[in-house]
């Protein structure tokens, strides 16, 4: 019943109050039941039961406050505490009661919309039963009378008084007033049981990674509900519809228990030497249930990290089952070992419950709750609560699997869309970062590139595809592919930004970019930049002066109809060139322009850091660049591509030019013996001579107009040989009766390095050879 209906009686003739039975479970000091030993070592209130009982028995009968607040923080406990409290009209007399609920045969009570079962007539709690309505005195020291809380309501626990002498004794008055709290009780006790419900699924809903979902059961079941717990997963998980092949392996994937009490452990203790070997007064002791709470604590930690479920064993048959069971159940007799491996033997009874969980499709592992000799035994209707929170966890585990799965695609589309690593051209260092959006965002349209070009030229390439999106990261990809084989044909920085264009409308009507393509040359010391739209490049001096290269923006990438313009400009040796997308300059607090402003001062105020006569290091440059970016400014993508021209001194270089006759192959090889003479390289002049031979020999059997030759030195020695033929040479396997085509056969087995690039007015084939 809703309301617990209350007992009175009339005062004795002679004025005396005959002193009550005083109240099962009176709080102590300090706010717990003083007979209450079946509290946690935390300190934390359990479930238990608070009827009314004989006072016989309330010495040994262990008493549990209601469920601990700390279950739901802040408002969820606020309402736990509001929805305890008795309601405005508990504390009316039964006359009162009925005559808010009307007439006997409504079977509801007024306002409340709830059908309330009527008494029988004679029975414990009928009309004709109730004693008369005189109030009582006010409790005094002298009658025994326990003072009640300021709203004047008796609390479930309480019993009602003795007849007065000289009165006729009615025994259905406490039979119906013990009935009717039995029935607050169990009603509260549900009520109970679903706040806490609500309050540890939220909790568990709330991770979005597996830890965060197995760290949440753990917390919520700890030590509200039990006192120990340990989460076994699939391992590996299964993702999706993913069949897995094998034995079904569980993996101990966390374990969690009420930290130790040393005075909850020795009450512990001594509650279980008495309950085996009985108490002081003589009485029989009862067969300890298990082990203390402390040795099932401590042997979570010395469980199986692993155990394969075997077809057909008890514990495939628990999982199978889906639904939990306690630990004396036969299905999990034999189920606890076979899970627990080595651990200490798990308490027997209703303190233990084997709950299996289940995901969408498959069982996914299984969780056991466990509660120690000092603390009340579960119930039957704890089932239902670990059936929720088995459920709860395995669906969050799922989202977590499938979120983890979705986030390792991103981070794996984005990786190949970028290059693994830069490579290091002959006269420039380069060095790259890369920044998403955010945790959630892992893939954009942000992409840097560098790619080397024949001689010794290296491209470099930062652009930004608008959105946050994959498909936004496909069109990247596209345009990366495209803007690689460009930069293979060595087409004018212009005449790549211009094909690119075509290559976007080509993909769609609303796919825009922005780009900006260099061309670095380190011989000539000159770099070549055409810009689609993009922010420009700072170039940062030896000096620790920062510039702000001032080329055309130009229109971005899927315009169409545009041109772009090129523009070539110094690049001193020392210097560095910083190539970034919009990410690292704009935000919500500024504009790009603000953004490039204050790039320009960082540099500057870094640069000054190193020595007048030094460049700053690349790496911790790129660091204190992303440094600009404060906590929470960072709304975009980020791609910052770093390269430091070195150069190559005119010393280092020998070039000629070359008429395609006979003798042109000799010639070659004399001035290539007289350059490796003056770089103090007489080691290498054989296999120069003989690949530079063969080489040329080539370019002269079928060129038409000058041919180039040149020899470049750094940690290589690198020749070049162009010529204005486009075919391109292939290695193959000569015959015995051919007289030619072992020539690249050669420069394969000698030279370290080898290739062929087709240019726009012929082609160059190069190779290079180490220098110790």
């Amino acid at each position: 019943m809703e309301t617990e209906r209350v007992t009175e009686h009339k005062e004795p003739a002679t004025g005396t109050a005959v002193p009550p039975l005083p109240p099962v479970g009176t709080p102590a000091a300090g706010g717990a039941p003083a007979d209450s030993p079946g509290l946690p070592r935390s300190g934390a209130p359990r479930f238990g039961v608070r009827s009314a009982i004989p006072a016989a028995e309330a010495s040994r009968t262990p008493h549990s406050s209601e469920l601990p607040g700390s279950c739901a923080g802040g408002d969820e406990a606020e309402q736990l505490r509001s929805a305890s409290r008795p309601r405005s009209g508990a504390g009316r007399t039964s006359s009162q009661h009925e005559a808010a609920e009307g007439p006997r045969g409504s079977g509801t009570r007024g306002g409340t919309g709830r059908a309330v079962p009527e008494p029988s007539h004679g029975g414990p709690g009928s009309a004709s039963k109730r004693p008369s309505r005189a109030p009582s005195p006010p409790p005094t020291a002298e009658s025994g009378a326990v003072s009640h809380p300021t709203t004047g309501d008796m609390t479930a626990a309480d019993v009602p008084p003795a007849a007065p002498s000289g009165t006729s004794p009615d025994p259905a008055a406490p039979e119906a007033a013990t009935g009717n709290g039995d029935a607050a009780e169990r009603e509260r006790r549900g009520g109970d049981r679903l706040r806490f419900v609500g309050a540890a699924t939220r909790r568990i809903a709330r991770g979005m990674d597996l830890d965060e979902t197995v760290l949440g059961l753990c917390r919520a079941s700890v030590p509200a509900y039990s006192d120990a717990i340990l989460v076994y997963l699939r391992d590996p998980l299964p993702v999706g519809d993913e069949r897995p092949t094998g034995p079904v392996v569980l993996r101990l994937r966390r374990s969690d228990r009420i930290p130790d009490d040393p005075h909850a452990m020795v009450a512990a203790v001594s509650t279980a030497e008495r309950g085996q070997d009985g108490d002081a007064a003589g009485n029989p002791g009862t067969p300890a249930s298990g082990p203390s709470l402390s040795a099932v604590s401590d042997g979570t930690a010395g469980a199986a990290e692993y155990v394969e479920v075997l077809n057909g064993g008890p514990l495939a048959e628990v999982l199978r089952g889906v639904r939990p069971v306690f630990a004396d159940a036969p299905a999990a007799r034999d189920a606890l070992p076979e899970l627990l491996g080595s651990a200490p033997e798990v308490p027997s009874g209703q303190r233990a419950i084997l709950a299996p969980l289940r995901g969408r499709r498959r069982v996914i592992g299984a969780a056991v709750f466990l509660r120690g000799p000092e603390r009340a035994p579960f119930e039957p209707d704890d089932l239902l609560i670990a059936a929720q929170l088995a459920t709860h966890t395995a669906l969050g585990v799922d989202k977590a699997v499938l979120y983890g799965r979705e986030a390792y695609i991103a981070d794996e589309l984005q990786r190949t869309m970028l290059p693994d690593e830069l490579p290091q051209p002959t006269g420039c260092h380069l060095a790259s970062r890369y920044l998403p959006a955010a945790e959630t965002a892992r893939v954009g349209g942000d992409w840097y590139d560098a790619i080397p070009l024949p001689g010794s030229r290296v491209a470099l390439v930062v652009g930004d595809v608008m959105g946050h999106s994959m498909t936004s990261a496909a069109i990247m990809g596209q345009l990366r592919t495209t803007a690689q084989t460009l930069a293979g044909l060595d087409l004018p920085p212009q005449e790549v930004l211009h094909h690119l264009d075509e290559q976007a409308q080509r993909l769609g009507s609303d796919r825009m970019a922005t780009c900006l393509y260099a061309v670095y040359d380190p011989v000539a010391h000159r770099i070549i930049i055409a810009n689609a739209g993009h922010p420009p490049p700072v170039l940062l001096h030896r000096d620790g002066r920062a510039e702000v290269l001032r080329i055309p923006a130009g229109a971005p990438i899927g315009v169409g109809g545009v041109d772009f313009e090129a523009v070539e400009l110094d690049a001193p040796a020392g210097a560095t060139l910083l190539l970034y997308t919009d990410g690292l300059v704009e935000s919500r607090q500024r504009d790009v322009w603000t953004g490039i402003e204050h790039l320009r001062e960082k540099l500057t105020a870094t640069a000054r850091l190193t020595r007048p006569d030094a460049s700053a290091p690349l790496e911790p440059l790129c660091d204190e660049v992303l440094d600009i970016l404060g906590p929470g400014d960072r709304d975009d993508d980020i791609a910052l591509l770093a390269a430091r021209f070195d150069g190559i001194a005119p010393s280092d270089v020998a070039y000629w030019f070359l008429d395609p006759r006979a003798q042109t192959a000799g010639q070659a090889r004399r001035l290539a013996r007289r350059a490796l003479a003056r770089w103090d390289l007489e080691e290498l002049s054989d296999a120069v001579e003989l690949l530079v031979s063969e080489v040329v020999t080539n370019a002269v059997r079928y060129a038409e107009r000058p041919i180039t030759l040149r020899l470049l030195r750094t940690d290589t020695l690198r020749c070049e040989v162009g010529d204005d033929v486009p075919q391109l040479p292939r290695l193959r396997q000569a015959r015995a009766t051919d007289e030619g085509g072992r020539g690249l056969y050669l420069v394969n087995r000698l030279a370290r390095r080898w290739g062929a690039t087709r240019l726009s007015t012929g082609k160059v084939v190069w190779f290079e050879l180490p220098v110790n």
